[in-house]
């Protein structure tokens, strides 16, 4: 039996919930239909995100994008209500998506959207140590 979209985003627990970590994912056939002309729109879809308690499954993620295939929507509406409804969904403490909308009339879109968890505050980066040179002879 094949697949059917879906607007319901599974989740599964986070096997390092008191860990930072960033989970990136490029989901490059993105679809929907502009609203003015009924034309697609693709793009490719930039998803970043730093999970709390749960990920969100990558199955369902497909569906929940394919649902969009034959939906009307302007590229900035679309963009927050997927950030919007990931959100709902997973409750990280970081998520940005970028969408890149391929060129239409001449006009390259992209649009960024980001969530940040009440509180929420990155981590300081650890400083790379310097190694000196090393020397290929012996002495």
């Amino acid at each position: 039996m094949p697949s059917e979209p879906s607007k319901t985003l599974e989740t599964f627990p986070n096997p390092q919930p008191a860990r930072d970590y960033q989970i990136h994912m490029e989901i490059p056939e993105f679809t929907c239909l502009c609203p003015k002309t009924g034309q697609p729109d693709f793009a490719t879809l930039v998803l970043d995100y730093i999970p709390d308690k749960t990920c969100v499954e990558l199955k369902s993620l497909k569906l929940y994008i394919w649902s969009y295939r034959n939906e009307g929507a302007f590229h900035e509406a679309v963009t927050n209500r997927i950030l919007d409804d990931l959100v709902r969904a997973t409750r990280p403490r970081y998520m940005r998506l970028t969408a890149k909308f391929y060129v239409r009339g001449g006009i390259f879109t992209n649009v960024m959207a980001e969530h940040r968890k009440k509180g929420w505050k990155p981590a300081e980066p650890v400083p790379l140590m310097e190694f000196p040179a090393q020397s290929n002879t012996r002495g």
